[in-house]
């Protein structure tokens, strides 16, 4: 791992290479070993090598080097070291711009003063000093080094007029002037000349045709064609406009000439008028844009501007005003025709928002998901859009015939089936934990790629995790074209990606539960069931499992089939949980057999991204040593508590917790579930359900207790189709049964007839 921390002066810089702080020159070494510098340190070398330095001074005051043509801090601090050698004092002249330490410069003490005689047309130019002396030489001397025109200078003994040829003023127009005063050469031009010409990119046009081209500008006014003719013909610096001589870049000029530069795609005109930049000739310039483009632009640029958008009638639920705000930004910019990520954090309700949005649409819907999503999705458009039909696309159950409502299917199935799913004519396609396809390379990413729709959203709380090319994954996906292609776009944002935010903002929205006006209208406690389908090995085992343990059941009595139905209880529980667990295997392989295992994995993965921290309840220390075997192979930083844990390392663990050094804490429910301080934890994960749900409450208080000042965020894992499904769902409901036998302990199980315990722990398809 490095990082950079830039200083002024530049080589003042340093990185943090494997937990060392080492100077620039130290770092070279490392920094064209690592990817993420490589390249970089590599470009600067080279233009270094090529002679591409100019002397300039720092923002504090401060002599430095920097790379000429590449801006940037980065490139300073690669520039400013490698020229000060113990020989460069003599090349130089002085300590300035060849000391190792830094140099406080004097600003203005010399000057260049251009004038002109109209009457012959000839530019001459003098340097201003109070007194020729030694240091007004080396400034003339340093400053020759960016111009070399002023070399000249050197040679008299007292500096009288230079008289500028049209080349060297067109030198100092196109650049010189700008290098001459961060070398602490400032230049004065005389105040007849008008030099307030401007020439602006200008994108005008509409929906479908964009142009782009330059509009030139005297004193904030427009030229006219007859002016621009007049810009266009001129051969010498000097042109007469408006009753005024105007100073003229020859590059100016040149634009003059050739007005109109390219026709714009739509998205290139966009993201032209969100960052105010375009390209032109492989150099970024300052652009305008007009009509059309300008009002979206205005519209797009804040998602709390524009008209009100009500929930829709058929949502039953009510959003929150976070959560109306994302709907009313997500109803905007699909009806433009522009998709957009919704990167709230885990637990502000992006999966109702997304329902409330389609409610508005109305079109067929298509959500590719984790496999492990697929049951809380169904459950949630159920529960909040009831009467909206749902179907799985997914397993054996295929079917996109009579196409309405959801279609719900997985991330594998997309990838397969992308040209069945293509064929379509999907209104929205969403793509939740769109993290999934963060990598635009992979075999998925391309699939997702080929499925038509009118509009496409990105669900995901961690848009960004390794790279910005993970940004630009998702949001070329629901926005395609908008960031153009991925290599100019890392080139371009790599070392500025604070630049980044007007063009990615309107296209991502994302809130965390600390923003202002958001953790307020949270409850304190957050409850989510997640339903997560068994794998086939677990399919088979719990199908297995019940057919022969009932057939017991029902030829015995008494304490034996007590016995009988707590032994079947159990064994359903752990298949639920992982395969390997109900068969006591000794070195199990783990990634692969259990949805729950599955989702974790998932669960885990957006906590962490979010600086989270995580209790991971299980009545089973077996499983908890399984988990805590899964987590260690994934190089998670994790605990596990259970009855046998000594005091003194209980206790060292709860402070190695609360400290953050540990974010994933595995607990024992019974050895755990009482008794600790854990307020650092904002989510806790139910990996199986007690038959009590006091218990678990009293497990989730651990996190969700006084002292605690983040939402408390609390996922139930729940097999779907099984038994922990019946048990979930009565809960919910608080019928009868979970009053008077759930609310005391597994134990009233047992009291079941054989036809109401067959029906609890049936295996159901969920297709």
């Amino acid at each position: 791992m490095i990082d950079f921390e830039p200083a002024d002066p530049p080589r003042s810089s340093t990185f943090l290479v494997d937990g060392a702080r080492v100077s620039v020159t130290r770092a070279l070494p490392a920094l064209l070993r690592a990817e993420q510098w490589r390249d970089r340190t590599r470009r600067a070398l080279e233009l270094i090598a090529d002679g591409k330095l100019v002397p300039a001074i720092s923002p504090a005051g401060y002599d430095m080097w920097r790379v000429d043509g590449l801006p940037g801090e980065f490139y300073d601090a690669i520039a400013d070291t490698l020229p000060r050698t113990p020989a460069a004092h003599l090349v130089i002249g002085g300590a300035a711009y060849a000391a190792q330490e830094p140099q406080l410069m004097p600003r203005d003490q010399v000057s260049l003063r251009v004038t002109v005689d109209l009457e012959q047309m000839r530019f001459q130019a003098r340097i201003v000093t109070d007194e020729w002396n030694a240091d007004a030489f080396l400034a003339v001397r340093r400053a020759a080094m960016v111009w070399p025109a002023l070399e000249r200078f050197l040679d008299m003994a007292v500096p009288g007029e230079l008289v500028l040829s049209d080349g060297e003023i067109a030198e100092l127009l196109g650049g010189a002037v700008t290098r001459l005063a961060e070398a602490g050469m400032p230049v004065a031009w005389p105040s007849e000349i008008a030099r307030e010409l401007t020439a602006t990119a200008r994108i005008s046009g509409e929906p479908t045709s964009f142009d782009l081209g330059w509009q030139f500008d005297l004193n904030d006014r427009r030229l006219s064609d007859t002016e621009l003719d007049l810009l266009a013909e001129a051969h010498r610096p000097l042109v007469r406009i408006r009753d005024q001589w105007v100073l003229v870049d020859p590059a100016l000029a040149r634009k003059a000439r050739d007005r109109v530069l390219k026709p714009l795609s739509t998205m290139d005109a966009i993201s032209a008028a969100l960052t105010g930049t375009t390209e032109v000739d492989g150099d970024y310039v300052a652009v305008r844009s007009t009509g059309w483009l300008a009002a979206l632009k205005e519209r797009i640029a804040n998602p709390d501007d524009g008209e009100d958008v009500e929930q829709p009638e058929a949502l039953a639920a009510t959003l929150r005003d976070y959560q109306l705000r994302g709907l009313r930004w997500l109803d905007r910019m699909t009806s433009l025709g522009l998709g957009g990520c919704l990167a709230d954090d885990m637990g502000l309700g992006k999966t109702i928002t997304l329902i409330a949005l389609h409610l508005r649409r109305g079109g067929p819907t298509l959500v590719v998901c984790p496999a492990s999503l697929l049951g809380n999705w169904e459950r949630e458009i159920t529960r909040f859009a009831p009467g909206v039909p749902v179907r799985r696309f997914h397993g054996t159950a295929r079917d996109l015939a009579d196409l309405d409502g959801f279609v719900l299917t997985t991330y594998g199935t997309m990838r397969v089936d992308a040209d069945t799913l293509a064929e379509q004519p999907w209104d929205l396609v969403v793509a939740d934990e769109a993290q999934h396809v963060k990598n635009p390379q992979s075999s998925t990413a391309r699939a997702l790629r080929t499925i038509p729709s009118t509009a496409r959203v990105a669900l995901t709380g961690t848009p960004v995790e390794n790279s910005l090319a993970e940004l630009w994954a998702i949001l070329d996906w629901t926005t395609p074209g908008l960031l153009g292609p991925l290599a100019g776009f890392l080139t371009r944002w790599s070392d500025t990606p604070a630049e980044l935010g007007p063009l990615v903002r309107p296209f991502l929205l994302r809130r965390r539960k600390s923003d202002p006006g958001i953790a307020p209208e949270l409850p304190p406690k957050t409850e989510t069931d997640h339903p997560v389908d068994l794998t086939r090995e677990q399919t088979g085992l719990y199908a297995a499992l019940v057919r022969e343990t009932m057939a017991e059941i029902r030829a015995s009595s008494g304490m034996a089939r007590r016995g009988l139905i707590m032994t079947l209880l159990t064994g359903l529980k752990q298949v639920c949980n992982h395969p390997a667990q109900y068969l006591k295997e000794a070195n199990p392989t783990l990634a692969g057999r259990s949805g729950k295992l599955e989702l974790l994995d998932e669960l885990l993965d957006t906590i962490l991204a979010e600086d989270g921290s995580v209790l991971v309840f299980t009545q089973y220390v077996t499983m908890a040593r399984l988990l805590q075997r899964h987590l260690a192979t994934r190089e998670l930083p994790t605990q596990l508590l259970h009855g046998g844990t000594p005091v003194a390392t209980r206790e060292d663990m709860v402070r190695r917790f609360q400290d953050g050094a540990t974010p994933v804490f595995l607990l024992s429910l019974k050895a755990a579930g009482t008794g600790l301080n854990l307020t650092r934890a904002d989510h806790v994960v139910h990996y199986d359900r007690w038959w009590n749900p006091a218990v678990e409450d009293q497990a989730t208080d651990r996190a969700y207790r006084i002292g605690q000042t983040r939402p408390v965020q609390v996922h139930r894992l729940i097999a779907e189709g099984t038994l922990e499904d019946r048990i979930a769902d009565m809960l919910r409901a608080k019928k009868h049964l979970a009053d008077t036998v759930l609310g005391t302990s597994e134990t009233a199980l047992t009291e079941l007839s054989d036809a109401e315990l067959a029906d609890l722990i049936e295996l159901r398809g969920t297709g």
